[in-house]
């Protein structure tokens, strides 16, 4: 099976156990101020595991596209990808363990057709100073399961991950017991790092072995939770079943099963294949780039495997709306696309190039979602516009080089023209080559300390970088939340019903809001929102959900919602009304969470009110606003 009859696949074997399929959702966040991205499956839904309902009900399943901005740095090796899919299903309250480690082994073994001899899994070791015990109860489930294909599967105890690089794998063992380093689940990370008032509880991984002959040397013993190559993790299994406490850890009331399985990976598991850019939604992309190239993967596997996966994530990008700028999302996309021209250097391409290879990364993806199929040409002409202001960037680097540099190249000379031109440090060392200019001896450590003072700087663009996290749940966020529905309808009210939300970030200090408006709103403007809004807080509204199938919501109720996105068949719509009313101020598709009441908005004397309102980009304003 290739990647998109695997993905397909999926869905329907999950659908046919009595899960609702989700649409995926934005790359880009809604309401969630703890990352730039979409970086998990289980990240859009985080409010349905916290316990709001879900209109699709207590089972669901979905493919969501996700992209991780901090690996970019690690793209070249055969597994790490900054955009991938994560196949996930969720139980809310519904089935547990049981139900869930049988069917992803009937999946992968059954559907799929992956030998059960190469699947090696891993379970949690407990902890007795926490007072939580060994999840025996997996194990033995693992066990079953491996007993069913006439497989003896054997119980290990390894601890950590250096444990098991010193004690590698005995004869017969293929259930592996980790510590809360590699098998427990919580937003910050292990046990000591779980937050009171979160759920959290053990995991179990699913692993590949792709076999002895790829186990690098210098990673000591080959086991399954080590890096050496050998083993891919494929699948994890996440058992919330816990609430820390001010006591510790207490049973929850309500458990919860959160599955994620990378596509890319359980498709190159499918080929037997540790390299995930051989799979069908990567390897057409690096075909066409040795046409365009003349140059072969195996020569050039680095660069062909940078350009691939950067202009995969800058094509879904595009497609969710992103413009490539220099703030944010659309900085990171910038930095993508860009490198993928630096690299395609190294093949010799200097040429334009994306008019050729975006739409091979689109007609991947058309048929699965009909969102890039419906988008293509748009997404083609801003990705193929931002490669014609890429190359006037580096004509205007080389005449700022032949300015600038002197007789020497130094450190502070790299660092100003990459961090001021956007000139690649590679295209400045080469440059200096050939016209004979001398580096000086401290450059490269002089540039990567420059280099090091600029991340510092920049770092509110990836604080709180997603980790499973929990974001947008207090009280403070939900009033943000809340002021951002009643700002939204009072901006149609002010400039048109042409205003339509294009993004949010919403954070415990300030709500920031994107809207798609062709000119400056005027600071007139802006206080008749400003006054709208307070004025709605004061009736104090009442703040209520309910369920509608989304055509009747979308249509006949005109429920507002945001561009671009995407709902099943059923949504949640959020209604702020006055009382005697007979119609809300506002009626908006949302997933939460918000207050109950609007004055709740006014304690400690505080008002709304607008900071700054902005471009973001073409035909986009963006507002900062905060309750002070």
């Amino acid at each position: 099976m290739n990647a998109q009859q695997i993905r397909q696949a999926y869905l329907k074997f999950f659908k046919d156990r009595g899960h609702v399929v989700i649409p995926r959702a934005l790359l880009v966040p809604q309401n969630d101020p703890t990352t730039l991205f979409t970086g998990s499956g289980m990240q859009p839904l985080i409010p349905y595991l916290l316990g709001e309902s879900h209109q699709g009900g207590t089972r669901l399943v979905n493919s969501q596209t996700c992209l991780r901005s901090q690996d970019i740095d690690e793209v070249g090796d055969n597994r790490h990808t900054t955009f991938f899919e994560m196949l996930g299903n969720w139980s809310l309250g519904d089935y547990f363990k049981e139900d869930q480690i049988r069917w992803f082994f009937e999946f992968l073994v059954d559907i799929i057709g992956l030998d059960p001899q190469k699947i090696y899994v891993t379970c949690f070791i407990g902890s007795k100073e926490h007072d939580i015990p060994r999840d025996d109860e997996a194990a033995q489930i693992w066990q079953k399961l491996f007993k069913e294909k006439g497989i003896d599967a054997k119980i290990a105890e390894i601890g950590s991950q250096a444990d098991g690089d010193k004690r590698g794998i005995k004869p017969g063992e293929r259930i592996f017991f980790y510590d809360d380093g590699e098998n427990w689940w919580s937003r910050a990370g292990g046990l000591d790092k779980t937050p009171v008032g979160d759920p959290c509880g053990p995991d179990s991984e699913v692993f590949y072995d792709f076999g002895p002959q790829n186990h690098a040397a210098g990673f000591g013993k080959a086991h399954p939770a080590s890096d050496s190559g050998q083993f891919m993790e494929i699948g994890n299994q996440v058992f919330m079943q816990y609430l820390r406490t001010q006591k510790g850890f207490e049973p929850l009331k309500k458990q919860n099963v959160d599955f994620g399985g990378g596509l890319e990976r359980i498709s190159a598991a499918a080929i037997d294949s540790p390299d995930v850019f051989k799979i069908s939604i990567l390897w057409p992309i690096i075909e066409k780039l040795e046409k365009i190239s003349g140059k072969d993967y195996g020569s050039h596997t680095n660069a062909m495997r940078v350009i691939a996966d950067h202009l995969r994530a800058a094509t879904f990008l595009a497609v969710d709306g992103i413009t490539p700028s220099n703030k944010e999302q659309g900085y990171v996309m910038r930095r993508m696309v860009r490198r993928a021209i630096r690299f395609a250097f190294e093949l010799g391409v200097e040429q334009n190039f994306l008019h050729d290879l975006v739409p091979v990364i689109t007609d991947l993806y058309h048929e699965d979602y009909p969102e890039v199929a419906k988008q293509r040409d748009q997404v083609i002409e801003i990705l193929v516009k931002e490669e014609k202001i890429f190359r006037q960037t580096l004509r205007k680097g080389l005449h700022e080089f032949n300015k600038i540099v002197g007789n020497k190249l130094t450190g502070e000379t790299i660092f100003k023209l990459y961090d001021t031109y956007g000139f690649p440090t590679e295209l400045t060392l080469e440059e200096a080559f050939k016209q004979d200019v001398p580096i000086a001896k401290t450059a490269q450590a002089d540039f990567t300390e420059l280099m090091k003072q600029q991340r510092e700087r920049s770092q509110t663009a990836t604080k709180g970088t997603f980790k499973g996290g929990l974001g947008g749940q207090t009280l403070q966020h939900k009033k943000y939340h809340t002021a951002t529905h009643l700002m939204y309808q009072a901006l149609r009210d002010v400039l048109g019903d042409h205003v339509v939300q294009r993004g949010s970030n919403i954070t415990e200090e300030r709500l920031r809001f994107d809207f798609s408006h062709p000119e400056k709103v005027t600071r007139e403007q802006l206080d008749e929102v400003e006054k709208i809004v307070n004025e709605q807080i004061g009736q104090d509204l009442k703040v209520s959900w309910a369920e509608y199938p989304t055509e009747e919501a979308t249509g006949k109720l005109g429920a507002l919602g945001q561009f671009g996105d995407r709902y099943g068949e059923k949504v949640k719509v959020y209604k702020m009304i006055a009382d005697g009313a007979k119609k809300p101020f506002s009626f908006e598709i949302c997933g939460g969470p918000h207050v109950d009441h609007t004055l709740q908005l006014f304690e400690d004397g505080k008002r709304f009110k607008i900071l700054k309102e902005e471009a973001s980009s073409a035909g986009i304003r963006r507002i900062k606003a905060v309750l002070n």
